[in-house]
């Protein structure tokens, strides 16, 4: 056995010491998620429903940038996944929007938002897509979604008219309908995207069933060559 081989061996050994001693560890997985959309359509109320479960009537506007941290838990195929969510909520203010497009470099995910109880928040979409296609990076996840659903007698957006707006974007391939009042499909729609995110960044090692960035050719716990990406979910 020759010295190159010798070695590669103890790191082969090395590593799967390594993973077996770090077997249990909690690895909490980053990431950042922007929130975009007109002002009042409600994105500071669907961020303190979901990460801290209450809702205010009396709702302050966001000024500039606002900022939050939830963490949560995703069962995969194998274990399970922790997250560490980095929230960003930007005002929809015009003067605040030169903001934006710093904050959505880096980001995972994007929620999209529109109020169903007026119909102009709808055109106001494009720009902030323009923006997040610009300045994101390419993979990121592209959710839209329609708030205050319980105001039903005050609705200007139907299911079809909001599906029929957003034929023209081939990602958009479904749309979350939402109340930040009473916590309708709130949770529900941070899951899709989560597992969204996990997708695209993530894949499970075939030997060691640990999980790790989709993008290296070898498991950084055991060693073992990626010939097939497995998903974690």
């Amino acid at each position: 056995m020759n010295k190159n081989h010798r070695q590669k061996s103890f790191n082969n050994i090395f590593l799967l010491l390594l993973h077996r001693f770090k077997k249990g560890v909690v690895k909490l997985l980053k990431y950042k998620i922007i929130i975009a959309g007109a002002k009042d359509v409600g994105k500071s109320s669907l961020i303190a429903r979901f990460c801290d479960n209450v809702f205010k009537e009396d709702m302050k506007a966001t000024i500039g940038v606002d900022f939050k941290r939830k963490n949560m838990t995703i069962k995969g195929a194998h274990n399970d996944i922790s997250l560490e969510l980095h929230i960003w909520d930007f005002a929809g203010e015009e003067k605040y929007r030169t903001l934006f497009p710093a904050y959505a470099h880096g980001a995972s995910a994007a929620f999209i938002l529109f109020d169903t109880t007026r119909k102009e928040t709808l055109k106001d979409i494009d720009n902030w897509v323009e923006i997040i296609d610009k300045n994101a990076n390419s993979n990121i996840v592209k959710q839209v979604v329609a708030t205050k659903i319980d105001l039903k007698s005050d609705r200007e957006v139907s299911k079809d008219d909001a599906a029929e707006y957003f034929k023209k974007y081939d990602w958009c391939t479904e749309i979350t309908s939402t109340s930040s009042k009473t916590g309708e499909n709130v949770e529900d729609s941070f899951v899709l995207v989560v597992k969204k995110i996990i997708k695209n960044n993530l894949q499970t090692c075939k030997s060691c069933d640990e999980i790790f960035n989709k993008k290296l050719k070898n498991c950084q716990y055991c060693g073992e060559k990626v010939e097939v990406r497995l998903s974690p979910l």
